[in-house]
């Protein structure tokens, strides 16, 4: 586990990035007066109500009411998990992310782990050249069509047969520890008697890099038959099998301006492709395509095609990884799916096609919407009432987890063809609610609904959210907790943070609530901008703590009022009663 990030350098963090930056590179923004805006990317709309704020650090959507940070539109927009944000952000700021542990001590340092790897990989690389052993390994991959260039170029390792081969080379003055740290990174087994063996033996080597070009991890493939045929380092701290790509760093490296990722089965797989020049192929651990495989794709590129068998578990494993794209599939993204013939793999294709012909099938692969719709029809009859109602029941469960945009309006659009019914009938069925009327409706919070003027604890929320440097304003003297009205613990909660950190900016602000009851209720009030002039802030801010102050000591005096005449007050409380008033 990684340990939560300190709530500290998500404020620095946010202090050191602009968020039209972020946002601009993904959504071209054009400014506007104070702010930037676009049509925003969370709905479709021909008229801009997309707004980004360089003072306040957060966006805003006035159609559909998408608003946050830029840690918030990366986790909304690429689909992010809020640590993989956070690392995203901080990369481009040139920021490593600290970690603490549950009792907030800083997380171990994996360096050293790291760096036994390192040592690792190379051990396994000098034993290709060097060992006597080798030469069935070297046969091997000779016989798969691999030259010395690629096997080095990736890194291409081989363990020899025995039981301590790895362990009895890395191990020095400090053996105890290296082995204990072997044990965690998955290079040694531990016995149940106690002693230990190395993991990998008689197999070819291959390194796993992350995105840092870090060895985390490393497969090994059998010379022969022997089952299992290819082993995997197992979870450790440094490798999370759901999460990484075999081949991904070196796509990076290697192909300059990359367009497209092709994601195959096997080690041999993606290194037999770049030796036909075809550098831009990666593979899963032995798993199925995760969210977090996707997410770190999309990160790379717009274009994610997907290769498998064409037979029924090939078929199958499509559907699969089909049900995993589809809450992904933002606009400008593409996958597109390709299928070998019975008994071929992409070793065996490239070297039977040559790269022109491959590269040709990988261009002629079948579209995300075409397979979606094709294996919906092969279920039911299309020709027929109740089978068209069938195909919309099946579409639902997928379609209503697209995320908003051009490319769920066509898919309603192509269902709602093949069905013959209307298109907004459709989306009704699907989202419950048109996706052009849902987005046309702009958030009204209650006040406004009611015509009400806004409360004492909503403008002094509102004016923090907007301005944290105003808390140096406000008196320390203002006392308002334990006030009986709605909000005022998260107003006090707001002041106590603004006091303790002077220098919290209003994104930084907003994250500090992330995950918490009030988030949304800040996020709200975060939207509605008092109309107040620059020069009256300060006394609007002082006017409604001293409200609200008021109202506190009118709330206290009642209570004592009503204490004094059911049982005798203390002498303390006597004197609070008659300073309060003689206050009023």
């Amino acid at each position: 586990m990684a340990g939560k990030i300190p709530s500290t350098f998500i404020d620095e963090l946010l202090s050191r990035i602009d968020i039209v930056d972020v946002i601009d590179t993904r959504v071209p923004l054009v400014k506007k007066g104070r702010e930037f805006q676009s049509c925003c990317p969370f709905h479709h709309e021909k008229t801009p109500s997309f707004t980004v704020s360089p003072t306040k650090q957060f966006y805003h959507c006035f159609g559909c009411g998408a608003h946050g940070t830029a840690i918030g539109f990366l986790m909304e927009y690429e689909n992010m998990p809020f640590p993989e944000a956070v690392e995203d952000l901080a990369a481009s700021a040139g920021l490593e992310v600290p970690h603490e542990n549950d009792d907030g001590k800083p997380r171990e340092n994996l360096n050293p782990l790291y760096e036994l790897m390192e040592r690792a990989g190379e051990w396994y690389s000098r034993q290709l050249k060097e060992h006597q052993q080798a030469g069935a390994a070297v046969n091997y991959l000779k016989q798969r069509g691999l030259s010395g260039e690629i096997a080095a170029s990736y890194s291409i390792g081989f363990a020899p047969d025995g039981w301590s081969n790895l362990h009895d080379a890395l191990t020095d003055s400090h053996a105890q520890d290296t082995t204990q740290q072997m044990v965690r990174t998955g290079l040694l087994i531990q016995k149940d008697s106690g002693g230990h063996y190395d993991r990998f033996r008689n197999r070819i080597i291959f390194p796993i890099h992350d995105g840092r070009g870090r060895i985390i991890g490393f497969g090994g493939r059998v010379l022969g038959d022997e089952k299992p045929k290819y082993l995997n380092s197992p979870e450790s701290p440094l490798f999370h099998k759901g999460q990484e790509l075999y081949g991904l760093y070196h796509a990076r490296k290697n192909v300059r301006n990359l367009e497209q990722i092709l994601v195959v089965e096997g080690y041999m797989d993606v290194v037999a492709l770049a030796q036909f020049g075809i550098h831009y192929s990666v593979a899963t651990l032995g798993t199925a395509t995760t969210s977090d495989h996707l997410n770190q794709l999309f990160r790379t590129v717009n274009r994610v095609i997907f290769c498998f068998d064409g037979d029924r578990a090939g078929r199958d494993a499509a559907h699969k990884a089909m049900d995993t794209v589809i809450p992904l599939m933002r606009d400008g993204r593409e996958i597109r799916f390709m299928f070998l013939p019975d008994g071929e793999d992409p070793d065996s294709m490239v070297r039977k096609d040559g790269n022109q012909k491959f590269e040709e099938r990988i261009q002629q692969a079948t579209p995300l919407s075409q397979l979606f719709f094709s294996y919906l029809q092969e279920q039911v009859d299309p020709s027929s009432i109740d089978g068209r109602a069938r195909l919309v029941a099946l579409a639902r469960p997928k379609l209503s987890q697209l995320p908003a945009g051009m490319f769920r309006e066509m898919m309603f659009k192509k269902l709602s063809s093949m069905v013959d019914m209307d298109e907004e009938s459709i989306a009704t069925h699907l989202l419950d609610t048109p996706p052009a009327k849902a987005a046309s409706r702009k958030p009204v919070q209650k006040s406004e609904r009611r015509g009400q003027s806004p409360s004492p604890v909503r403008i002094a929320l509102s004016i923090l959210l907007h301005q944290p440097e105003m808390i140096r304003t406000t008196s320390q003297d203002i006392s308002i907790k334990g006030l009986n009205t709605p909000g005022i613990s998260l107003l006090t909660e707001v002041m106590k943070l603004l006091q303790q950190n002077p220098g919290l900016s209003s994104a930084a602000l907003l994250e500090r609530w992330r995950g918490k009851e009030d988030e949304e209720i800040l996020h709200k009030i975060a939207q509605w901008n008092p109309s107040i002039p620059e020069d009256g802030v300060e006394n609007e801010l002082r006017g409604a703590l001293q409200q609200l102050q008021r109202l506190h000591q009118e709330q206290r005096a009642e209570q004592l009022l009503r204490k004094s005449a059911e049982e005798q007050l203390s002498a303390e409380e006597k004197r609070e009663l008659r300073l309060l008033l003689s206050s009023h």
